[in-house]
This record gives structure tokens, C-alpha cells and sequence, in this order.
């Protein structure tokens, strides 16, 4: 297929914490048959991945998310005695800047648009002008987690609490299609997904997580598993409720095409398993998307 017959593409990226790192893998399979993503929309870890792409500097992020650690991610936890969440955010931003640049939105070759949440007016907020990570850090201010961020005088969370798979802002585009990547897919309890660290291998960024909130609330021991497993029924519960409305809003608001990624695939939290995340992101895109070829 040549460059003049390449299908423009309007593509919509979800949020889902690690598992948006499958984003990646659907892009490199985009590139690799033919496909030209000219426009994109995205919410949390999807704004982030797409903003990304739209800079430029796809392999440049893919090559440092492959190669960090769990020590790595627990390095770039800047924790916060604030009130609305355990983790600032300046230190990944920070890092992301580094490896990134410090862009502008409406300089990128890409239309790109990061979708938030005003948390107090319940509506969403669309940020496709200014400096390209203040819109990445609005809106992957995932709640409890990461503390709010105010933007334009508005204090917003993540893009994800009022519409996890943003296509609204992809409506006037003259694209040939738009495809978006659901990962809020429906538990798949048969298929091979990846596995899960075990309660008696939790790993060192969960610990000091753990720490984190037991000093907060003065105790002097850390969490027990108990504790823990609160905090993942938390997580479940947001992925189950992003998962609805999405759900929801892609009945009233249909892509041309869908790439789904299984809610239960990996824990929300788990940003050290990049390069099986971007296998499967790339596999589900063959399997999803093959058809359009």
C-alpha cells in the first residue's frame, strides 16, 4: 500500500492505568499496515501514549517504559502529605519532559486533544491548546492516587471518571475512520491474560504504597493484606465503573472500528510489564482491525 492510499485514521485512546501501554502496540500495528492516524483523543494513560506519539517520541517513551524496574517506579513516586492524593505526579512529568520535550499541543503534527474531568461541575474538559504535559497531567490525575491538578482555575481528575473512551472530540474530523482502543473490555477469564503478581510476591512499588498510607494515618506498621486488598476492590470497582460507561457512551457514540483490551489483563498499577502489555495491545489490534485490510 503506498503513502497516497493510506487510510487516515481518527483514533481514540482509552484510560486503564498499565494497561494503556497496549496502546502502543495498537499504534506500531496502525503504522505497520497502511494506516495514517492524523487526529487523536484521548483520556489518562491514553492521553498520555497518544500525546506522546503526536510529539514524536514514541520509541524514544517505548524504550524507557521497557527498561524500568519496579524500583524505578517506586524512584518516581513523589509521595504527598495532600488530602485529595498519596502521589504528586512532578517526577514522572518531570522525567517524561526530559525524554519528550517540552511541546506545545498546537504545534504537533497531530491534532491531539486530552480529555479531564472538572470534578465539581461534572463535566469534561477538553484541552487541545497549551503546554502538551499540563494536559497530560490533567488528565491522568487518577482519583486517591495522584493528586487533583488545577487547570484554567478548575481543579480536574482523570479524563476517565466521565468518559473513559473519549470520541466526542474526534466528531468534525474528515477522517476515513476512527478507531478506539476499550480498555474496559469485558473480563476474560478463559483466554491467557497477564498474570497478576501474587499477594506473597507483592512487589516493592505496592510496599512502600502501603507505608505511605499507614504513616498517614499513623500507624507505625505497613498495611496488612486486608488493608490491601481494600484498596484493590477500589481499583476494581473505578475499572468496573469505567468500564459501564464506556460502554454507555460507545452505543450512543459508535467508532467505525474497536480494539478491546480486557479489564482484568493486568493490575491497574502495574507499568512493569510495558513490553507483554504492547504484545497484547499489537495482537488484539491484528485480530480486531485485520478485517479493515
Amino acid at each position: 500500500m503506498t503513502k497516497e492510499d493510506d487510510k487516515t485514521v481518527s483514533l481514540v485512546l482509552g484510560s486503564g492505568g498499565a494497561r494503556g501501554l497496549a496502546h502502543i502496540g495498537v499504534i506500531h500495528w496502525l503504522e505497520e499496515n497502511g494506516f495514517t492516524i492524523k487526529s487523536i483523543s484521548g483520556c489518562s494513560i491514553g492521553a498520555l501514549v497518544g500525546g506522546v506519539y503526536a510529539a514524536g517520541k514514541l520509541d524514544e517513551f517505548q524504550a524507557w517504559v521497557c527498561a524500568i524496574t519496579k524500583f524505578d517506579i517506586v524512584s518516581l513516586l513523589d509521595f504527598t502529605w495532600s488530602t485529595n492524593g498519596i502521589v504528586k505526579g512532578d517526577k514522572v512529568i518531570d522525567t517524561l519532559v526530559q525524554i519528550v520535550g517540552d511541546k506545545k499541543i498546537e504545534e504537533l503534527p497531530i491534532k491531539y486533544t486530552a480529555v479531564a474531568a472538572d470534578i465539581h461541575n461534572g463535566k469534561e474538559v477538553w484541552i487541545s491548546a497549551g503546554p502538551l504535559f499540563n494536559a497530560i497531567r490533567a488528565s491522568i490525575s487518577l482519583p486517591l492516587f495522584l493528586t487533583t491538578y488545577k487547570y484554567g482555575g478548575v481543579d480536574v481528575i482523570d479524563g476517565g471518571v466521565l468518559n473513559p473512551v473519549p470520541i466526542a472530540p474526534t466528531f468534525n474530523d474528515t477522517n476515513d475512520l476512527t478507531i478506539a482502543v476499550n480498555l474496559g473490555g469485558k473480563v476474560d477469564k478463559n483466554a491467557k491474560v497477564i498474570k497478576v503478581i501474587e499477594n506473597s510476591e507483592k512487589n516493592s512499588f505496592t510496599q512502600n504504597i502501603g507505608q505511605f498510607i499507614a504513616d498517614l494515618s499513623g500507624t507505625t506498621a505497613g498495611m496488612d493484606k486486608q488493608e490491601w486488598d481494600a484498596f484493590d476492590v477500589a481499583n476494581q470497582a473505578f475499572d468496573a465503573m469505567q468500564s459501564t460507561i464506556a460502554r454507555q457512551k460507545l452505543s450512543v457514540y459508535p467508532a467505525d472500528h474497536y480494539v478491546e483490551i480486557a479489564r482484568n489483563a493486568c493490575g491497574i498499577l502495574e507499568f512493569d510489564l510495558a513490553s507483554e502489555l504492547i504484545d497484547l495491545g499489537y495482537a488484539k489490534a491484528a485480530k480486531s482491525l485485520g478485517n479493515i485490510l
